[in-house]
């Protein structure tokens, strides 16, 4: 396992998506399998860090990415349905979730109030815009939610990430971290994905642009080297 120094002061932790929206406790939304059990790690590889951030989706329920056919979840969107302005920021379809006011929009049991992060985001706001990475609100990376910025201020290294879904929004986030320069460390046992095909594609090309995939918040006694 490739070793870091992970001291504290230059460490924060990164809950992505962590809603229940991507959970068994909302079948109707994008239930991801067992993505309700990821808490505990979350909050356990939360204490190796000086800085806690999150982020949700936050979507209206007219957003034009929205289907309610089963058979066209994740199927492209082309221009000649939605016209070529709003074609800019939206690629699949998808069923209605985290809706502010529901129980979908809600983190789960057991995380802090977004309130009690050090940095929060809400992402996904608008009708034609459909990102999946916590650090820009478009699709093509132009748009920053500030994220980034905000760990460079506080002089921040390391990103220890956990979050749903694996293969979409949390991997994405990781690949957007790794491009800014941040060793990424992800941690399987706080990561689960819509299918195990795509979360292990998703696992193999983070650790091929140089992310750190550990099993648990128990491997990183190992890189500890200090407060």
């Amino acid at each position: 396992m490739e070793k870091i120094r992970l001291i504290k002061k230059l460490t924060a932790s990164f809950d992505v998506d962590s809603e229940k929206c991507f959970t068994p406790l909302c079948p109707n939304e994008l239930p991801v399998k067992d993505g309700h059990l990821i808490v505990d790690e979350l909050n356990a590889q939360a204490k190796f860090a000086r800085l806690r951030i999150g982020s949700k989706d936050a979507h209206n329920k007219h957003s034009l990415w929205v289907t309610q056919l089963p058979d066209r979840i994740a199927t492209p969107i082309t221009k000649e349905c939605i016209g070529d302005n709003d074609a800019n920021n939206v690629d699949v379809y998808w069923p209605v979730h985290g809706v502010p006011g529901t129980k979908g929009f809600e983190l789960l049991d057991g995380l802090p109030k977004p309130t009690e992060y050090d940095y929060f985001v809400w992402k996904g706001i608008e009708l034609n815009m459909h990102p999946y990475g916590a650090c820009y609100h478009d699709l093509h990376n132009k748009l920053s939610t500030g994220v980034i910025e905000f760990l460079k201020c506080n002089e921040i290294i390391n990103v220890i990430t956990g979050g749903l879904a694996t293969d979409y929004c949390h991997g994405l986030t990781c690949e957007q971290l790794l491009d800014a320069g941040f060793n990424v460390i992800f941690n399987k046992a706080a990561s689960k994905g819509i299918s195990l095909e795509g979360l292990l594609a998703m696992i193999k090309k983070l650790k091929s642009k140089g992310a750190i995939i550990i099993e648990s918040a128990n491997d990183l006694e190992t890189f500890k080297t200090g407060e």
